[in-house]
């Protein structure tokens, strides 16, 4: 078998910077972890706030601790920090060779979509966010690592594409109806795209798309890792002036 694991994203329209977080992390008894973190609004101070909690997150999770604790530390460490002032939303998804399952950690009110033996559906029990009330915990789901299971993890600028507009999209719909053949990567460029064409191009909030699927493999053993990261024409400019 073999993990994959997809992020597509764009920041809000006319704001220079996303105020959305994704990072990714190699668990220390085998398997990775991918932290989403939508910061409170958007822009400048919502990347701070996101930045902030997916650090905490991440530090915990590459130390071994528990992803339900790595949660759970990052919402105190926000709450304490801020004065409870600020919130953020945060997802963890991660494939867990020592327990050899998916698990699935939202601190969120959107809902993640898993596909698990041969049909969709959404993760969408009640989970505050992380930051304000004291008492908040994440809601934890975990499944066995086999082909074919898939764990969509969207920011809530994604969930709610196109309602402003009144044309809202149905994420679950969309996923339905891609082919089951897709990789993660186009999943996740197939969903971004439609998030943007309900938002006729112009998003209203920072959409961000995270996607990991467990897929059949025969192959070598190399792990490999790609990236693909626009730079902003700003910085070309100014070295070409």
């Amino acid at each position: 078998m073999r993990i994959e694991i997809a992020v597509a994203k764009v920041e809000k329209y006319a704001v220079g910077e996303s105020g959305d977080t994704v990072e990714v992390v190699e668990r220390p008894h085998g398997g990775v972890s991918i932290v989403l973190v939508d910061g409170q609004r958007s822009g400048k101070s919502a990347k701070a706030i996101s930045n902030l909690v997916a650090r905490k997150a991440i530090a915990l999770l590459a130390e071994g601790v528990r992803d339900g604790a790595a949660a759970r530390a990052a919402h105190d460490y926000l709450r304490a920090y801020r004065g409870g002032k600020v919130s953020a939303e945060l997802i963890i998804l991660s494939a867990d060779l020592e327990t050899g399952s998916m698990v699935v950690s939202r601190y969120t009110e959107t809902p993640v979509l898993i596909h698990h033996q041969t049909e969709w559906s959404l993760l969408d029990a009640p989970a505050g966010r992380v930051g304000v009330h004291a008492r908040t915990r994440p809601h934890i789901e975990e499944y066995p690592l086999r082909p074919g299971l898939w764990a969509v993890a969207v920011s809530d600028g994604v969930w709610s594409a196109g309602q402003r507009k009144g044309r809202p999209m149905n994420l679950l719909d969309v996923v339905q109806g891609l082919p089951p053949t897709l990789g993660a990567e186009a999943l996740a460029n197939d969903i971004l795209a439609h998030a943007l064409q309900s938002e006729q191009g112009r998003p209203n909030d920072d959409l961000t798309v995270v996607v990991m699927r467990i897929s059949r493999h025969d192959g070598d053993n190399v792990r490999r890792m790609s990236m693909r990261l626009p730079i902003p024409p700003r910085i070309y400019n100014a070295w070409t002036q």
